[in-house]
């Protein structure tokens, strides 16, 4: 080996030494600061402390739905699935990196990594849980806790379903028909779905019936927005970390990464 090559190798020791040590720990605080933004937003009241959590209004209506009356029950609780399910990815990313606090010393690129794709697994499912709404088939909706919600309860004809889509609230209303029991009609259940279309069947309780009528509106939550933008500057983070891993990579394969 040369003597310029030597020289080479010790700079680039010396700065992965530097990655390792001091940069790798700078990328952890932005990420843990920009996460704890993120869980702020989905931050719910301590146990006798409900009455200081702050309410959001949203109205979500169409002029051309038919007028339905309605309100959550106050003796039951009912929490948006996806907004739990998020929440909580996002905590457990925070967990993986508090584990590793400044006094910790990475002592390879591939533990780095490890970390970085254990993140950036639970921010893509955060994300994903936001930005993908689950199917759900009819009967399953007409049987879920959202149903047994409303006071005064839903009309027998009526069903319901709140999701998140992205930075939106959307509420789908399903008018529905019974199906006689000696219809000559083809019946065929519909299947899994996050929006059934007019003419889709289920059975429930040996009863059969039909969607006549959808009716769908929605609006914007701008808090989630701001969520899913700080879910894009971490894994970008993450990102970028890892690419400066591989650069180190490239030229020094003597060292395992």
């Amino acid at each position: 080996m040369s003597a310029a090559s030597q020289v080479e190798r010790a700079v680039l020791e010396e700065e992965f030494n530097w990655l390792l040590k001091e940069e790798v720990h700078a990328v952890l605080k932005q990420l843990q600061d920009v996460l704890k933004e993120a869980s702020r937003r989905f931050s719910m009241p301590s146990p006798g402390m409900e009455s200081q959590l702050k309410q959001e209004n949203f109205i979500l209506g169409s002029s051309t739905s038919q007028a339905l009356h309605f309100q959550f029950r106050e003796d039951k609780q009912w929490k948006l699935q996806q907004i739990q399910d998020a929440r909580n990815h996002v905590n457990q990313a925070l967990q993986l990196l508090s584990s590793r606090d400044d006094s910790y010393r990475f002592k390879t690129g591939a533990e780095v990594n490890k970390l970085m794709d254990a993140v950036m697994l639970q921010l893509t499912r955060a994300r994903n849980r936001l930005t993908t709404p689950a199917s759900m088939t009819l009967s399953e909706l007409a049987t879920s806790g959202l149903m047994k919600m409303f006071s005064p309860p839903m009309p027998g004809d009526v069903m319901v379903n709140f999701y998140i889509n992205l930075s939106k609230l959307c509420l789908t209303v399903y008018q529905l028909h019974t199906l006689p029991p000696n219809t000559t009609k083809n019946f065929k259940p519909a299947g899994s779905s996050v929006l059934h279309n007019p003419g889709a069947m289920f059975e429930l309780n040996t009863n059969r019936f039909e969607v006549s009528h959808v009716h769908k509106v929605e609006c914007v939550v701008p808090w989630l927005n701001d969520t899913l933008v700080f879910f894009t500057i971490s894994l970008q983070l993450c990102q970028q970390l890892k690419d400066k891993i591989s650069v180190f990579s490239s030229f020094w394969n003597y060292r395992p990464f």
